[in-house]
């Protein structure tokens, strides 16, 4: 079964018999559903059954002509309603299947953030009614499994504002870093020594987590799978429908990234609330706003 399903309140589905049965029934409730005429005739149809304000699961599979429907896939999703990202994004279908994954060119990541496009359907329509699929953004959201709340770092508002510019700046000399200027690289390469040198002195007195206030950093062998600390700006409640358990929703703040990450309140370690920091390993997914 799919790992991330508990993260939106099936935890207690754990054989695959169990599962095939709340597959069944998800497929009877959907409330949204989209159809696709492939080039071999056949119909392709992806159904989504919400099983909490903002999330559900997605399944996907193919129409016969009696309207009998037979599964390939599913997975969970949770939707982010805020822009996370307008940096430019290329979108590659993966290789055992035709779901698509996407990536940001992000600076204040400092990587090519992966993500696994929740909304691929939509991408597959576009391009067999030939409308526009140039991604105008992305708003991300983060699927996790286990998770603990961390105390913030305290900063005065000067050292917040000092930040924020020293992140605009080092964004900018990436941009330019790109495009082959030598300062830019000169500078960055200077900068990265002093921030090690800082750091190696500070690790010796101070906790990581004091020195470490947000990081958004690649994790396991999996391309869309991260570990990040973020600052908590909401939190919301929701419960499964089907099995009662509870899933917080949290705003979190990330590399001066927005996005929405979403847990099973049993796998979570500490009380979320605003302005304390999330920490865990996530799976990335993310809707992509087209050109009109």
């Amino acid at each position: 079964m799919h790992k991330y399903m508990r993260t939106i309140g099936f935890s207690q589905y754990t054989s695959r018999q169990d599962l095939d049965k709340l597959l069944k029934k998800l497929v009877k409730d959907a409330s949204k559903s989209d159809i696709l005429k492939e080039s071999d005739g056949e119909m392709f149809c992806e159904l989504r059954a919400q099983t909490a304000p903002g999330m559900g699961v997605a399944i996907a599979g193919h129409l016969s002509q009696r309207g009998i429907f037979k599964q390939e896939y599913y997975f969970p999703y949770v939707e982010s309603s805020q822009v996370t990202s307008t940096a430019d994004c290329s979108i590659q279908r993966h290789t055992e299947r035709e779901t698509f994954a996407g990536l940001l060119d992000e600076y204040r990541v400092g990587i090519s953030l992966i993500f696994y496009m929740e909304n691929s359907m939509e991408y597959r329509l576009r391009l067999k009614n030939s409308q526009p699929v140039l991604p105008k953004s992305a708003s991300l959201s983060a699927l996790s499994i286990h998770g603990k709340i961390l105390l913030p770092v305290q900063k005065t508002p000067q050292q917040t504002e000092d930040r924020k510019k020293a992140a605009s700046k080092r964004s900018r000399l990436i941009e330019a870093a790109k495009r082959g200027d030598e300062e830019a690289i000169e500078t960055l390469t200077v900068e990265d020594i002093d921030l090690f040198s800082s750091v190696s002195r500070r690790v010796a007195r101070e906790d990581i987590y004091s020195i470490v206030d947000t990081c958004f950093m690649p994790s396991g062998i999996e391309c869309d799978q991260y570990s990040v600390i973020g600052n908590i700006l909401s939190v919301d409640r929701r419960i499964n429908r089907i099995t009662g358990e509870e899933i917080f929703l949290l705003g979190l703040e990330c590399n001066d990234l927005l996005f929405t990450a979403a847990i099973n309140a049993a796998d979570l370690l500490g009380e979320p609330v605003p302005g304390r920091r999330f920490k865990g390993q996530v799976w990335i997914q993310g809707n992509v706003c087209f050109e009109a």
